[in-house]
């Protein structure tokens, strides 16, 4: 369970994730976090969906760029940006520096879970290039967080087909729905 203070690094993307408010701490209302990206950084994934929580960028330090559809803005400090549900979107650190973005996620759902466990997969090597799970890991992690996030394209019905045979390889093969979470970071001064 996430608490505030807790930090998680995912060491295939870079990104760092410390929490300011939990979904604990909001009832549900929302998650909090301050996201920071090395130079060049990215979150995995590329072009995704939150078919119904809204999204709020505040850039605190960094130059990003978010792309939201067809159009295109690039963020500096104090900038905010808000992404609605189920607007395509992705986002990256397009600055020299370190960026970091104050961000959050309304309703919470199962947020923390999702960064947890995100996290958890690049510690045990469980990733591909730029921190996306493995295939199998893939096909589960999307079933376990389908209603926090989803891929742009493929047609969500067509990633169903292509996924749920895998995701059905993975059960027999015993590995878990959801993966444990990392081991606790220190809390930085």
């Amino acid at each position: 369970m996430a608490y505030a203070g807790q930090e998680l690094v995912n060491r295939a993307s870079g990104e760092r994730i410390t929490f300011r408010k939990t979904s604990a701490e909001t009832n549900g209302e929302l998650v909090a976090i301050d996201l920071e990206l090395p130079a060049g950084g990215r979150v995995p994934g590329g072009l995704h969906i939150h078919p119904v929580q809204e999204e709020r960028f505040e850039v605190v330090e960094g130059t990003m760029r978010f792309r939201m559809g067809r159009k295109r803005v690039v963020a500096g400090p104090g900038e905010v940006v808000v992404v609605p549900p189920g607007q395509k979107h992705d986002f990256a650190n397009v600055g020299d520096d370190d960026a970091l973005v104050r961000v959050e996620v309304r309703p919470a759902l199962k947020m923390e879970q999702l960064f947890e466990t995100a996290v958890g997969l690049a510690e045990q090597g469980r990733t591909m290039l730029g921190g996306i799970p493995r295939p199998l890991d893939l096909a589960l992690f999307t079933q376990e967080f389908d209603d926090e996030v989803q891929g742009a394209f493929p047609p969500r019905w067509l990633q169903r087909i292509v996924l749920a045979p895998l995701a059905w390889l993975a059960r027999r093969r015993g590995r878990a729905a959801a993966t444990p979470a990392p081991r606790p970071l220190e809390v930085r001064a």
